[in-house]
């Protein structure tokens, strides 16, 4: 009798347990979230293991003009963290793999504790970001910089004008010892100039009839690159593009253009070009900078694409792989985490390449409003190798955002809506709640790869 008991157990969940784990992984979002918001330590999982409701006023106030912000208390190193609230989650797997006990407990102090680290992270952006900056100033100003370190600040956002030194930081296209810099910086601009020279700033007839029609699909394309933003859509922007993606393509034939890479190449722009250019992007013009400084500003997108694709080439050669494999891993892991819309979409019909292909082509830069992608992008980069794994976790969280709303579509109500998704009023608010998902879930499952088996 027990053992039937015991059997029936595996095979279906109790709607009580599940209830309760639920709400506990909503709270454990709300406490993370709040954490994320005021930390800048990725490294471990910071949860609280009380089930009690924390004070939502605490947890989930917001300013009307949300930004990532830092409280005063991280000013703190990672072991002081660590010892204000400890934290993790336990990943118990049955024989089948098919369920997994998330077992959450802790101390009273310490859940008070996190109580009010959670409060502390909402206060007012001017005295956080002034903690934050000063971390980040502290890390970039010495002789040589901890890259690891530097990784896990970026994680959860760079500060705006710091961010062109940071990402060629975390790239490694800038080494992080500071004598050594500049030196490198300007061999490698020398370098993409001779590059253009020889592969770009030559007549037609030099070319192959491959290099012909790659240049004349990139010529197609960069008009199409992120056309809602004006910017773009000037004609020196576009040359600029051009010159980039061609000099990449003829230097990596393995994989040549691939439409998408075009899209990769604009969070690049505007972080390079906000060195030299103030305001919105709305109102940036480059027809008055000079050659010089444009040429530099390519350079740097060039190497820092170069790197970012150097981590994920089966992406882009022939029939793209790579992205093919993180579909499948995409698939595997929305059916451990949300079943009920898993099985919704399988019964009518739809495959995860008809709209997650393009998630992974672009990175999501066609999904969300362009002001949002360069922190986004804070968080790819501070990932590092670990990217391409990482970015299962954040579109599985980003396509659960919408799990009512598509478990109410047939199949082409979920590709219309799919393909245009409500993004276009998001704020960085969303975007973090969607960042915090996903690291709960790849702190949660990362570790069980049984999770992924087919």
């Amino acid at each position: 009798m027990n053992s039937n008991n015991n059997s029936s157990s595996h095979g279906e969940v109790d709607p009580r347990n599940k209830e309760s784990l639920d709400s506990r992984f909503n709270q454990t979002l709300k406490n993370v979230q709040g954490l994320l918001k005021g930390r800048s330590i990725p490294g471990k999982i910071l949860l609280t293991r009380r089930s009690d409701i924390l004070d939502d006023s605490g947890s989930q106030e917001r300013s009307p003009s949300y930004q990532r912000s830092f409280s005063q208390n991280d000013a703190g190193t990672s072991d002081d963290m660590d010892k204000s609230m400890e934290g993790g989650v336990r990943n118990t797997n049955n024989s089948d793999g098919n369920t997994t006990d998330n077992k959450l407990t802790s101390s009273t102090s310490k859940n008070d504790d996190a109580a009010k680290e959670v409060q502390n992270s909402a206060m007012g952006t001017r005295a956080t970001d002034s903690a934050r900056v000063t971390k980040f100033t502290e890390e970039l100003s010495g002789q040589m910089v901890i890259l690891e370190r530097l990784r896990e600040l970026a994680w959860s956002g760079v500060p705006p004008y710091m961010r062109p030194n940071v990402w060629r930081l975390l790239l490694g296209y800038a080494p992080p010892n500071s004598d050594r810099r500049e030196g490198v910086l300007r061999r490698k601009r020398l370098e993409y100039l001779d590059c253009v020279a020889q592969f770009y700033d030559i007549p037609d007839t030099e070319r192959s009839a491959d290099e012909i029609n790659m240049l004349r699909q990139i010529a197609v394309d960069c008009p199409r690159t992120v056309p809602d933003v004006p910017f773009f859509l000037q004609a020196q922007v576009q040359k600029s593009l051009e010159r980039i993606l061609y000099t990449w393509a003829i230097r990596h034939p393995a994989s040549g253009y691939v439409q998408g890479i075009n899209d990769l190449v604009t969070p690049f722009l505007v972080v390079f070009l906000s060195e030299y250019l103030e305001g919105s992007i709305d109102s940036w013009s480059i027809s008055d900078m000079s050659s010089g400084k444009i040429s530099n500003i390519e350079a740097d997108c060039y190497w820092c694409l170069s790197k970012l694709l150097d981590g994920m080439q089966d992406h882009y050669t022939f029939a793209q792989p790579g992205i093919q494999r993180l579909v499948f891993k995409l698939k595997e892991l929305v059916r451990r985490i949300d079943e009920p819309v898993s099985r919704h979409m399988e019964d009518q019909g739809l495959e995860y390449l008809q709209f997650a292909f393009r998630w992974f082509n672009c990175l999501l830069i066609r999904e969300i409003p362009f002001h949002l992608v360069t922190r986004l992008w804070d968080t790819y980069l501070a990932e590092g190798d670990a990217l391409p794994d990482f970015l299962v976790y954040i579109f599985a969280s980003f396509l659960l955002t919408w799990s009512d709303e598509l478990q109410k579509l047939d199949f082409q109500g979920m590709v219309m809506f799919l393909q245009h998704l409500p993004t276009q009023n998001w704020t960085y608010q969303e975007l973090e709640t969607v960042l915090s998902r996903a690291y709960i879930w790849h702190s949660m499952f990362n570790s069980s790869p049984s999770h992924l088996a087919s």
